[in-house]
């Protein structure tokens, strides 16, 4: 699989996207958003003096914002740090980061984009009308890892946020029957690569209210749409609805996923019922 190098002042030429110069880096609402992910920063030990950061970028607003507000934080660190964004032009048809870039640059960051044309290898392997999600995620995934390890970045920063954790807990719930969510932390199985997700404490709706007070330029994803998307659509819906109902909900499911009690669940990997049992017949 090719991949291709650029960095962004090759990907600006033709831009034609108008947006303000600087964005309200004061503004309560990104301060409240950074706020959360220093907390999250310090509460999961997720940054080290020296750490050269690889912050992954889809286009969305989610990564999007998490790189700016990034930049804040990195000024105010006790310590120093490094990081570069990396955005990966799957070759979707319609793919344009002209604006995109474009904007990075104005806000002074480096942004390399590389290039893989991956949406060829998922339509051929994938048959109309199934999901995609699954192949095209590994397969980004792999080209990431492989990346931020080749050029020496200690750790990979995602953009997903609280509602991204609570989402995916309820689908491995419901769909794959295990518990189990989007980890702060995460080693790799083979050892190369720290994921950190700096947004876990996060609402959406926040990240959505600051984009569009902010109204930077996002890149759509053209291929999702599918099952896998039908699915997290239902579970973002169901979530939203108990909220509604019962304020609080989801903030209250987020301290679920800190909050385990073994003891009160089924799995005897975690929990010694034999054991138990045998202690209490002694009493």
């Amino acid at each position: 699989m090719m991949i291709n190098e650029n960095q962004n002042e090759n990907q600006t030429q033709n831009s034609s996207f108008e947006f303000s110069p600087t964005i309200m880096r004061d503004h309560p609402l990104a301060e409240k958003i950074r706020k959360k992910i220093t907390k999250a920063l310090a509460d999961y030990h997720m940054l080290s003096p020296h750490d050269h950061v690889m912050v992954c970028v889809s286009g969305g607003k989610d990564s999007t914002i998490l790189s700016l507000l990034l930049q804040d934080i990195q000024k105010k660190a006790p310590f120093p740090f490094s990081f570069k964004t990396v955005l990966l032009d799957q070759k979707q048809p319609g793919f344009d980061g002209a604006a995109f870039s474009e904007f990075f640059r104005s806000e002074g960051l480096d942004l390399i984009i590389l290039e893989s044309d991956t949406y060829s290898i998922v339509k051929e392997k994938i048959p109309e009308g199934q999901t995609t999600c699954s192949l095209c995620s590994r397969l980004r995934r792999g080209i990431l890892y492989n990346y931020a390890y080749e050029h020496q970045f200690h750790k990979m920063m995602l953009g997903h946020h609280r509602d991204d954790l609570l989402e995916t807990l309820l689908m491995n719930i419901f769909y794959q029957g295990k518990i189990a969510s989007m980890p702060p932390k995460l080693f790799s199985d083979d050892g190369r690569n720290i994921v950190l997700r700096p947004m876990v404490y996060v609402p959406e709706n926040e990240l959505r209210e600051l984009r569009d007070l902010w109204k930077f330029p996002v890149i759509p994803c053209k291929l999702c749409g599918n099952l896998e998307g039908a699915k997290r659509d239902r579970m973002e819906q169901l979530l939203n609805q108990l909220e509604r109902e019962t304020p609080g909900v989801k903030n209250n499911m987020l301290s679920a996923l800190q909050s385990l009690a073994p003891s009160q669940l089924m799995d005897k990997r975690f929990f010694d019922f034999e054991r138990t049992d045998n202690e209490h017949t002694h009493h």
